[in-house]
């Protein structure tokens, strides 16, 4: 999965759907957030909970590639603790 611009209250619900989408096709999901400018509280809710189905399902969610910016919000509200982040898509992927 590949955002790209903004993830706010206004973006929310399309990375909502297609991470619920996502989650019914195959239990363990990668979101390249090198596209990403920006996140909010509204995008940190959604990989939080994507995060959480996920687990109850047996599989996970890595975050790949986040721009600084996205970064910093991922670490100054504990994101990076409770859900992979790596600094390359091609990490990500790696099992």
């Amino acid at each position: 999965m590949n955002p790209a611009g903004e993830i706010d209250h206004h973006t929310g619900d399309a990375l909502r759907h297609a991470l619920d989408v996502a989650l019914t096709a195959h239990p363990r999901v990668v979101v390249d957030l090198g596209g990403v400018t920006f996140m909010d509280s509204s995008g940190i809710n959604v990989l939080i909970a994507a995060h959480h189905a996920l687990t109850q399902a047996g599989g996970w969610l890595r975050l790949a590639a986040p721009t600084d910016t996205v970064m910093r919000t991922l670490q100054i509200v504990g994101v990076d603790a409770v859900i992979d982040c790596h600094d390359t898509l091609r990490q990500a992927l790696a099992d």
